[in-house]
């Protein structure tokens, strides 16, 4: 099988890496990365643009397409193949509104019963003041541009002036452009975050590990929020029961409400969720891996994944568990001056070779970087994800850092606590 992955972050490596170590398995990645590129062949794509997407996928007479980032997905790139009778991995673009459309999402859980916060759709900045103001939703406030903001369209206000400011930037100022055009002001929630996965044919949903993110740049989940510093699987939080909940609750009517609106939900579904005092309840959806929690979560998985996407992109998914093994895994994000605002690039990376031969049981992802003349170079905001195993969280998160600790290049950001909140959970 001919794989093709879109992308060029650290989840399309991670992606990449577990595919191309599958037997009878041809792996290609468009753009890619300098990390990806050392891996497998890398071919130029323009990842908004569907037409570019299927043009690459016949000129290679590829078998399956696997779209890694939202913005094909958004950009439609699944409809266009599918209608051409390719097979692709990756829900349509109405079907990703659960993630492109905060609003969308919300008015989906409602109709079907999936617990969520409390929340008003609001269409001007008058109208998100008059909400704040008036107390319906109470003091504390989440406040979520209606679109795609590349993971920082989120402010979770301590209070009305803090609610109010974020209103402004988004509606008025225009922060993140036409995505703050509408937005969503929710009750806060209270309680720990889980990442929960499911593989998806659009009819039945195949449960992958859970994981916990750091989405905070600062240690001890301090300063703005980021796409994700690091993160760790499993989730000690997730027990069997609540595992059954979150599936019997929130997975099974999504994959069924879907498909009764007559936009079946094929792809990774990610559901973000808060674990408060009356049960699990949806903070938000990503219609693809997350990143960084795919770094930490397919190296779990311990069987072929390509003849479950291949099987899933048919509407023919019979699997009912997903084998994995019973190690922990611990991902740091190294960052980039600057990061998650403006970042300073162009940095060479040193001692990728000294963690290949001195760790192991460590992986070493790429998400921003290129090759140039004065080697590897920083070229994102997110560099690396430095990902440690151990039979323990202790000893992942040992691995993970020792590995971190031979890697460098000027202004690099890293958080020193990822992981530490899995010693302090329950057990």
């Amino acid at each position: 099988m001919k794989v093709l992955v879109v992308g060029s972050g650290a989840r399309e490596h991670a992606l990449c890496w577990k595919l191309s170590a599958e037997p009878e398995t041809e792996v290609i990645c468009a753009p890619g990365n300098g990390g990806i590129a050392a891996l497998v062949r890398c071919l130029p794509v323009d990842v908004n643009d569907a037409a570019s997407i299927l043009a690459l996928v016949e000129a290679e007479a590829v078998d399956l397409t696997v779209i890694g980032p939202e913005a094909p997905l958004a950009a439609g790139a699944v409809d266009l193949l599918t209608s051409r009778g390719r097979r692709v991995f990756g829900p349509t673009a109405r079907a990703a509104q659960l993630e492109t459309s905060k609003a969308f999402a919300k008015d989906f859980m409602q109709r079907h019963g999936v617990p969520t916060a409390r929340y008003r759709v609001c269409a001007s900045a008058e109208e998100a003041l008059s909400v704040v103001r008036g107390g319906e939703l109470g003091d504390r406030l989440v406040v979520k541009a209606d679109g795609l903001a590349a993971g920082k369209g989120v402010v979770v206000a301590d209070d009305a002036a803090m609610a109010e400011a974020a209103i402004e930037a988004a509606m008025v100022a225009r922060v993140f452009g036409a995505a703050g055009a509408r937005i969503v002001l929710e009750e806060r929630l209270s309680g720990p975050e889980v990442s929960f996965f499911v593989l998806t044919d659009g009819r039945r949903a195949l449960p992958l590990p859970s994981a916990q993110d750091h989405k905070r740049a600062l240690d001890g989940d301090r300063g703005p929020n980021t796409g994700g510093m690091g993160a760790f699987a499993p989730s000690p939080l997730l027990s069997t029961a609540l595992h059954a909940r979150v599936m019997r609750e929130i997975v099974e009517p999504v994959v069924a409400g879907m498909a009764a609106e007559g936009t079946p939900f094929c792809g990774f579904l990610y559901c973000g969720l808060m674990l408060t005092a009356d049960g699990p309840k949806v903070i938000e959806f990503n219609v693809r891996f997350g990143d960084p929690e795919a770094q930490v979560v397919l190296p779990m998985i311990d069987e072929p994944l390509a003849p479950l996407l291949w099987s899933a992109s048919a509407g023919e998914l019979t699997a009912a568990e997903c084998r994995v093994d019973g190690d922990a895994r611990v991902g740091v994000v190294l960052a980039s001056k600057g990061y998650p605002a403006n970042v300073e690039t162009g940095q060479v990376i040193r001692g990728l070779e000294r963690v290949a031969r001195d760790c192991a049981d460590v992986l070493v992802f790429h998400a921003g970087t290129r090759d140039a003349a004065a080697g590897l170079v920083t070229a994102g905001g997110r560099v690396l994800t430095v990902v440690g195993r151990g039979a323990t969280y202790e000893a992942a998160i040992a691995r993970a850092y020792d590995a971190v600790a031979r890697l460098s290049f000027d202004g690099m950001q890293v958080r020193r606590d990822i992981g530490r909140s899995a010693l302090a959970a329950p057990r």
